[in-house]
């Protein structure tokens, strides 16, 4: 299965949040691949931890892999690359976990019939091999978010599943941007259906995931003043009314992550040594990516309202 994950804006913690998914449903048996396709910014080799794909990423990345200036794009084995201490050795029961950088002086480019077809096979070829590709796109309406809804629209694509992630921070600009992006003039959806795609299928394979969400009840705020508590809790009452008349309301939500200190300072995997020795990291944000990267394959979670 592919996952897209898109976002309107960046700094919505798009990039680090589907990083730490792939890492879990590796955890979990998972062969996955994540594809770096935010071709303006590729940050996964950091999130990642891996610095032979920040050296790869020079000129062998898929950038260079699109514009067809290399055969084949660099695969990074996280495991066996990162230097990130925990991640060293690959856990027992875990499938692989496969990096494809993007670029670092890459930036976006138009689709022409020629990368397009690249991204065709390579998207076909990776589906044969893991059980889960997660593609992160840049941010907003992009190039990137237009090859992968041209891509999927090829006849030799449509046995292959794929789902869309938006992702949003929980404010009031980030919400409706958010929809925006969606189902707004050149959006996903309009987007998607000039493209030949069947708009109640796309729609159907779409959900957002809301990031960096304030919990008035947790301890993390547990010592704001009684003024400041309710005006959070109003706040949120508010936004949660917002993202229905957008209509991206709680049916059309696949999960929310906790505001967490380590995505927002560190923007790394959290692993379980964070949250159980170290403590830097809270178990609800754990068990809310835990939750989230679950729901990926999870088709209850995908049925229309």
């Amino acid at each position: 299965m592919l996952v897209f994950a898109a976002s309107d804006k960046g700094g919505t913690g798009r990039s680090v949040t589907s990083a730490n998914l792939a890492y879990h449903r590796a955890l979990a048996g998972d062969d996955v691949c994540y594809l770096d396709f935010d071709f303006g910014s590729p940050t996964a080799a950091a999130v990642f931890d891996v610095t032979a794909a920040r050296q790869a990423a020079e000129d062998r990345g898929l950038h260079s892999y699109l514009v067809g200036e290399i055969g084949e794009p660099v695969r990074i084995d996280v495991w066996a690359d990162t230097e990130h201490p925990v991640l060293r050795n690959q856990p027992p029961g875990a499938g692989s976990l496969v990096l494809m950088p993007g670029d670092l002086g890459g930036g976006e480019f138009a689709t022409t019939d020629e990368n397009l077809r690249r991204c065709v096979d390579l998207l076909l070829r990776l589906n044969n091999e893991f059980d889960l590709i997660i593609v992160d796109l840049s941010a907003g309406r992009s190039y990137a978010v237009d090859m992968a809804l041209e891509a999927t629209s090829q006849r030799e694509m449509r046995g292959v599943d794929f789902r869309w992630l938006v992702f949003h921070r929980w404010t009031r600009q980030h919400v409706a941007a958010a929809a925006s992006l969606v189902f707004g003039k050149r959006g996903i959806v309009p987007g998607g259906v000039a493209r030949g795609h069947d708009e109640d299928a796309l729609r159907s394979v779409i959900r957002f995931v809301r990031a960096a969400v304030p919990d008035p009840e947790s301890a993390l705020w547990s010592q704001v003043s009684a003024t400041q508590s309710a005006w959070m809790r109003e706040c949120d009452r508010d936004l949660k009314q917002l993202a229905s008349a957008h209509g991206i309301g709680y049916s059309q939500v696949l999960g929310s992550v906790p505001l967490e200190p380590v995505l927002q300072w560190r923007e790394q995997l959290i692993t379980d040594e964070d949250v159980l020795d170290s403590q830097i990291a809270n178990r609800e944000t754990w068990e809310a990516l835990s939750d989230l990267a679950g729901r990926l394959t999870d088709d209850k979670y995908w049925e229309q309202p």
